[in-house]
């Protein structure tokens, strides 16, 4: 089985020119992402037997604002493949009318946060309810942790550190750090060996080599190879361009008497199971 826990999902009319002008810093050129509207990662999502899909409400830092109804939407299209979640945003004033809509009403599976994005701390007062939340209706919640390309954001929200200490408060609130709060990936890992109710996926960092190798070395030294899942962050990358660079990684210590990746450390991200891990047995 293969599951890819990190899909985002916006239509045409979600994006901004915000979007397309603060992506164009990192991608010089016409070059962007395909729109990933319902059917494209429906397409995209053909290597994997599922798909955990998120909506965004970044409009006032990247430029993209898609919501709930699209995910419900996706899943009522292609009950086999997605499982969706809702996103929060706690500067709203109703974020937790929105966030019930979709848990109850929808039928979402978990919840999306990005506090770089939305420049609220994971210890705002504001996300008191929503940990308390989750806790009590058994929903993992995902976190981006790391950097960002949009310039209009604050990178400390983005340390994966300041999790810690909410793992400490909610012990039963399962957490997922996506991207391995790259460049912070063992801040991150040191923080997901400590808390056993504290996760990693590897979304979107398989492209800088060296930075990949040496997080799945520190990954397999710290002994938490079972707490690591597989994702991609599409539409930024590709299920085919992340399994090839995860089964690849050797190449890079190839003659040098650098340590290798294990293969079976590389077969238990690719193949691993948040189904089993996310949720409350």
């Amino acid at each position: 089985m293969i599951i890819d826990c990190h899909v985002n999902i916006w239509e045409s009319k979600d994006a901004t020119n915000e979007y397309n002008k603060q992506f164009s810093r990192i991608k010089p050129g016409n070059y962007s992402p395909p729109t990933p509207n319902i059917e494209t990662i429906f397409k995209a999502m053909k290597q994997v037997d599922k798909a955990i899909v998120f909506p965004l409400s970044y409009g006032d830092s990247v430029g993209i604002e898609s919501n709930d109804n699209l995910v419900a939407k996706a899943i009522k299209k292609h009950p086999e493949k997605f499982i969706g979640f809702t996103y929060l945003d706690p500067r709203k004033k109703d974020y937790m009318e929105i966030l019930k809509h979709g848990i109850h009403v929808l039928n979402l599976k978990g919840i999306k946060y990005g506090p770089i994005y939305n420049r609220v701390p994971l210890e705002d007062p504001r996300l008191e309810k929503v940990y308390q939340y989750c806790t009590k209706n058994n929903l993992p919640i995902t976190l981006h942790m790391g950097t960002t390309f949009a310039s209009n954001t604050l990178l400390d929200l983005g340390r994966p550190l300041y999790v810690d200490a909410i793992a400490q408060k909610f012990p039963y609130l399962k957490i997922i750090l996506a991207h391995m709060g790259h460049p912070w990936c063992d801040e991150c890992i040191a923080v997901i060996r400590k808390n056993k109710n504290v996760y990693g996926e590897i979304s979107a960092i398989h492209y800088r080599k060296w930075q990949f190798y040496n997080t799945l070395i520190s990954i397999q030294d710290y002994k938490v190879v079972d707490k690591i899942f597989f994702g991609t962050d599409f539409p930024f990358t590709t299920v085919r361009e992340s399994i090839r660079d995860i089964k690849n990684i050797n190449s890079i210590s190839k003659n040098t008497g650098l340590p290798k990746i294990l293969k079976s450390t590389i077969n238990t991200i690719i193949h691993s199971n948040p189904l089993d891990w996310w949720w409350h047995q």
